[in-house]
């Protein structure tokens, strides 16, 4: 089986427990400490065996690192583990899930080797926000429900709200109407890029 690793949580005696996104199940299992085991990390796509018995959750057995070279870059490491935060807070309360998740973290993780990590990130956020139906290309503002017609904010999720009305960053409408429409941010600059990738930092 395999799996990425969403969280991680310290237990006594340094034992772990252990939340997975798999290719169609949230797990929680629980990983015992010992010298010789590998070092298991948020982040990371192993693959494991899982023991389940008992009345306490299933255990972690033979954990492989399945390494990706990006991971050794420091940005790389520390955006695709804010993803993974915001995947666990979004899915922490399921069980069976749809493989469209799982196939999204694997297209985030080869798209990695050579581009961005925010652009990538955004690009997949958009993705789920589709999927899920939640993504807003109406843009009337969900605060005062009037349609947006110049300037754009937006909120947690990529809620489209007025500017004046979230009294939060404005974003040129159009560019934002194409970037919801084609969910690819190749057109926009780095500094749009970075003041998105903070609203995107909200959660899910």
């Amino acid at each position: 089986m395999q799996g990425y690793i969403l969280k991680i949580q310290k237990m006594q005696n340094e034992d772990l427990m252990v939340f997975l996104l798999s290719q169609n199940k949230f797990i929680r299992a629980y990983r015992f400490y010992g010298a010789r085991h590998p070092i298991i990390t948020q982040g990371y796509k192993i693959d494991f065996e899982l023991e389940i018995g008992g009345v306490f959750l299933p255990k972690i057995h033979s954990p492989l690192h399945l390494s990706f070279s990006w991971l050794e870059k420091r940005e790389n490491l520390m955006i695709w583990q804010q993803f993974m935060r915001l995947m666990y807070d979004h899915l922490k309360d399921s069980d069976e899930i749809e493989n469209f998740y799982f196939e999204l973290l694997e297209i985030c993780s080869h798209k990695l080797f050579k581009q961005n990590p925010k652009r990538v990130i955004i690009e997949a956020y958009l993705e789920l926000l589709d999927f899920e139906g939640r993504l807003h290309r109406d843009f009337s503002c969900f605060l005062c429900d009037e349609i947006i017609s110049q300037k754009v904010s937006l909120a947690r999720s990529f809620m489209p709200i007025h500017d004046t009305c979230g009294a939060t960053q404005a974003f040129d409408l159009d560019i934002i109407k194409k970037l919801f429409n084609s969910k690819s941010t190749i057109e926009i600059d780095d500094e749009m890029i970075n003041s998105i990738y903070l609203v995107l930092l909200q959660g899910l």
